[in-house]
This record gives structure tokens, C-alpha cells and sequence, in this order.
């Protein structure tokens, strides 16, 4: 990740802070949440799959063979031609205004998005709208009780990466003067999106990162600590997890 951001211009920079970072590499995280999202799927992971915000494509990629057709949506011109690479049924929109019909999918997922997006309450919207009856969104978005801000900060006029320490838990107008490129949520703020909408809730809760770098660099001991932060999914301490993972489905 260092060597990305040594390599990125100014328009770079403001694109990864708008519009936040894919996934580049397939590691332990990626295909943690990859198992959470099959295991939430069901035989729904074998129909009409949406990654709504899709990256260059990795979901995507790791999504296809298990016998769906799966389509990405990327706003990103140049994110959604790299995606397109690899993966045939790439388009270029906005979440906010999907241009696809309705009751069209199976299963929808949006992972670390809604964060950056416009109109986050419209991007709920259209997802559900674009669900068939019976169908499943999973969402991933970030945690505002998790005490780093892993987007960084705006100061002095520039964009200032890495996670800084305790910023989502000054009060809100302070919070977001200092990171107004990316929302963070309560589990209230989640419900607040959903309200009037046709779903049901199959689970909310909150979890930790896997922690790759960590391990990469401290070995045994970043093990361990993901280990006892990814137990700490299992008690009230979940709270202080990295990120909401919500299932809601359509009926």
C-alpha cells in the first residue's frame, strides 16, 4: 500500500480520498469477506449478481465462478476499464442512478461504498429497487465506533492518508470538517437508510479487519492480534469493530 501512495499524483490522491481505494491484491481479508458474502448469498450466489462499486474488478473476479452472472458498476471511468480487462459485464454509472431494471438481481453487493458516494440514501434506494423479491444486499461500510479513520484526514488544504487516531469520535460537525471526503456510521445512521423500504434485516452486526499488513510485517504477533480482535466479533467489544456488515432482503 506505501508503494501506491509513493506512486500516486495529485489527481490520484483526490480520486482515492472522493472515491477510496480497491482492492489491488487477494489476501486473507478479501477472502474472509468473500466467504461471509457466499455464506450470506445462498443459491442466490448462483443467479443475478450486482457489485455495486465494483473497483477494477477483484469481487468480481473471485464472485464468477461460482455459476452466476455477475455484473460490476463502477462510476470511475478508468477503474471500470480495468475492471473490464477481466471481467466482461463491467459498467460505467453512478450508484445513485442504476441503469438497470428493476427486480432484476439475486444478490447485491456493496463493499465499502456507500461511504463516498453522493447520495448515499438514493444508493440504498436504488439497490433495493434493482433486488428481486427474495433477494439479498450485502453491505460493508465503515464503523464510526472503530477509533482510527482509516481514510485519513483533510488539513491545510491536502489530503493526509493513514489511520488517524480517534477522529470519529469528536462530534460530528468536527468529525466530518476533518473528513468530509467519506461518511462513517452509527448502526441508527444504517436504519435511517432503510426506513419505508421493503426489507428485512438477516443480519447486522460489526466486524474487524483482517490486518494483512500487520502480519506481513510483525509475523506471529499480527496473527495473534487478529485473532483476538476477530473474537472480540463474538461479544459487546464488537462495537469498536472496523466495519458494519449488514444483510437485508427484499420481499
Amino acid at each position: 500500500m506505501q508503494d501506491i501512495i509513493a506512486a500516486m499524483t495529485p489527481r490520484n490522491f483526490d480520486k482515492a480520498a472522493l472515491r477510496g481505494e480497491p482492492s489491488y491484491v487477494w489476501r486473507d481479508g478479501q477472502q474472509r469477506r468473500l466467504d461471509m458474502i457466499i455464506n450470506a448469498a445462498g443459491e442466490r450466489i448462483k443467479g443475478r449478481i450486482l457489485e455495486n462499486g465494483c473497483g477494477v474488478g477483484m469481487y468480481v473476479e473471485h464472485l464468477s465462478p461460482f455459476g452466476g452472472t455477475v455484473i460490476g458498476l463502477e462510476y470511475d471511468l478508468e477503474r471500470a476499464a480495468e475492471a473490464r480487462i477481466n471481467s466482461p459485464h463491467i459498467l460505467n454509472a453512478a450508484g445513485e442512478q442504476l441503469p438497470l431494471p428493476a427486480s432484476n438481481f439475486d444478490l447485491i453487493l456493496s463493499h465499502e461504498v456507500i461511504e463516498h458516494v453522493e447520495d448515499d440514501r438514493s444508493a440504498i434506494n436504488e439497490m433495493v429497487r434493482t433486488l428481486k423479491p427474495g433477494g439479498r444486499a450485502v453491505i460493508f461500510c465503515p464503523n464510526r465506533g472503530y477509533p482510527f479513520e482509516t481514510h485519513g484526514i483533510y488539513w491545510n488544504g491536502k489530503y493526509r492518508f493513514g489511520n488517524k487516531l480517534f477522529v470519529n469520535y469528536l462530534p460530528r460537525v468536527l468529525r466530518d470538517k476533518l473528513a468530509p471526503h467519506v461518511r462513517v456510521y452509527t448502526k441508527r445512521d444504517l436504519q435511517k437508510l432503510f426506513k419505508g423500504l421493503p426489507v428485512n434485516f438477516i443480519e447486522r452486526t460489526i466486524i474487524f479487519g483482517a490486518y494483512d499488513n500487520i502480519i506481513a510485517r510483525f509475523g506471529s504477533f499480527g496473527k495473534i492480534l487478529r485473532s483476538i480482535l476477530q473474537f472480540l466479533e463474538r461479544t459487546p467489544l464488537k462495537i469498536f469493530g472496523l466495519s458494519h456488515y449488514w444483510v437485508v432482503e427484499k420481499f
